[in-house]
């Protein structure tokens, strides 16, 4: 009852006492609320904020997007102008981190851009002097995240063309996103069609629910780290061939079969083994990947051999799975297309994946935004199944 006419005070939930019983790897366990967007698998639709993400692929820009994801809100003419402009002026490397490259590429040679970007994203955090979020305000957070996001093609670009002994390529402020990132990776101004197949598959890619990458740039987030260091994490978890290393890995697909009277008996052999398709199959759609259909679309719109033969690997793969495992739902994922869509506008497959990267660091950035207004570090619980303690410690054997 209300002690003094005060109105009365909602009961608090208990704390859990001990661990509480999960699916493994938190599948369908909501951890927190968000406002950036999500992944509804059943309908094969996932939206950025109140808007379908493939909507914005077909109508927007990817520095329109960008805006959206970070302030809430699509600008209008005004704001999207000045938001490219300044995103634009931070693409530029400081002298001291530009130096650092070369030999951040030659210990990376075996493993690529990706891991190099680990290394620059930490030397850029440090010579900037980004603050833990904990101790800076939101805009602070949004300037450092804007920062940070800005320079990642810079990074992958000039690693990769370190690694195959080219000069790096000076950033241009009168580029778009996408079309600076094509011309900074072949050094040649990239034509209109090729640059919006590119900025469509970015905006695709910018976030995509509570994935493994975004997760780790939240969980870093929450015990209040710098942006860049939460970055880093991200990019640590997308370099894992179960996360972001697809697109090249369904091409190799594609390669692997080679001509189309080999489809068939090809993927029988495989389904029939239990192995994985690559390019094929999603943990939340229980549908068609919406990606994947807005890049078909895409990828037909170049036409030629490999659009048409990935087109009936699709159709093979689909129609084998309905008979060799009726019921289970398995189509085209984003990597599959992505890949075909990264080829035909002449990506290297090894960059596929740090393409990935330069649109899913917005998504990450959103994420740490949002996550740093709330202090509540995330610290889960295991349960423990080795050997019942507590054992005695056995006296140490003499000399």
């Amino acid at each position: 009852m209300p002690i003094n006419g005060s109105a009365a005070v909602p009961a608090v939930p208990a704390v859990p006492t001990g661990p509480v019983e999960v699916p493994r790897g938190l599948a369908g366990v909501v951890v927190t609320e968000t406002r950036l967007g999500d992944v509804r698998g059943y309908e094969g639709f996932y939206h950025y904020r109140q808007y379908s993400a493939v909507e914005l692929a077909e109508n927007r820009s990817f520095e329109d997007v960008w805006y959206l994801m970070f302030h809430g809100e699509l600008p209008d003419a005004g704001q999207s102008a000045a938001f490219a402009a300044r995103t634009a002026s931070l693409r530029h490397l400081s002298a001291g981190v530009r130096e650092a490259l070369p030999a951040i590429a030659r210990a990376g040679v075996l493993s690529g851009p990706l891991s190099g970007l680990r290394t620059a994203l930490s030397l850029f955090g440090a010579s900037q002097g980004l603050r833990p979020v904990y101790d800076i305000d939101d805009d602070r957070r949004r300037a450092d995240a804007l920062a940070t996001s800005a320079v990642v093609p810079t990074l992958l670009t000039a690693l990769y063309r370190l690694g195959q002994g080219l000069e790096p390529v000076e950033p241009r402020e009168d580029l778009s996103y996408a079309a600076n990132y094509l011309y900074m990776l072949t050094g040649a101004e990239p034509d209109a069609v090729r640059t919006r197949a590119i900025e469509q598959y970015l905006i695709s890619t910018i976030d995509h629910g509570f994935n493994a990458s975004t997760f780790t740039a939240r969980v870093i987030t929450s015990t209040g780290a710098d942006v860049a260091a939460c970055l880093v994490g991200a990019v640590g978890a997308l370099s894992g061939p179960l996360h972001g290393g697809a697109p090249s890995r369904a091409l190799d697909t594609l390669d692997a079969i080679g001509t189309a009277d080999r489809i068939d008996g090809w993927i029988r052999e495989r389904v029939l083994a239990g192995d994985r398709i690559m390019g094929f199959g999603h943990p939340v759609y229980r549908t068609e990947d919406p990606r994947s259909r807005m890049l078909r679309g895409i990828a037909r719109q170049f036409g030629g051999d490999l659009v048409e033969f990935a087109v009936e690997v699709e159709r093979r793969v689909e129609a084998i799975l309905a008979e060799l495992k009726p019921g289970r739902e398995l189509h085209t994922n984003v990597e599959f297309y992505a890949g075909v869509v990264m080829e035909l506008c002449g990506l290297p497959r090894e960059m596929f994946t740090p393409t990935f990267a330069c649109a899913r660091v917005v998504g990450w950035g959103a994420n740490i935004l949002e996550q740093a207004r709330d202090s509540k570090i995330i610290r889960p619980a295991a349960r423990y199944v080795g050997v019942e303690p507590p054992v005695v410690v056995p006296p140490a054997s003499a000399a």
